[in-house]
């Protein structure tokens, strides 16, 4: 019987929210996301090709898996934008949410708070 190796754990901050959650290094940023309990987080991508969990890295290495250039050019990808459902952490990582992602980010850090009543004028 051998023994299997330890899972390396790494820190992911969403810059946008402060929240923070842990991330094995076999596993994609956006697979560990989940662990947020959020509804709306886009995992149906997890194969690069639609876009929506696009992030940007504002700190930290990471390991990504071939990028769809539909959605993630060459020159994003070095400016460390990139697919969470391409990339696993090789450090502590410190991420923005972009694009489509942001909603779902957004509403969970919105949930708990009372929604502000829309005055007549922003229902018309």
């Amino acid at each position: 019987m051998s023994a299997r190796p330890e899972q390396i754990v790494y820190r992911i901050e969403i810059t946008d929210t402060g929240e923070s959650y842990p991330c094995r290094e076999s596993q994609s940023l956006l697979k560990a996301m989940e662990s947020l309990g959020r509804r709306g987080i886009p995992v149906g991508c997890r194969g690069g090709g639609c876009g929506v969990c696009k992030i940007r890295i504002t700190s930290g290495a990471v390991r990504c898996r071939k990028m769809s250039r539909a959605h993630v050019s060459e020159e994003e990808e070095r400016r460390g934008v990139v697919l969470a459902c391409r990339t696993s952490p090789v450090s502590d990582v410190r991420l923005a949410v972009i694009g489509k992602l942001q909603k779902a980010i957004r509403r969970g850090r919105q949930q708990g708070r009372p929604r502000p009543e829309k005055t007549r004028h922003q229902e018309e």
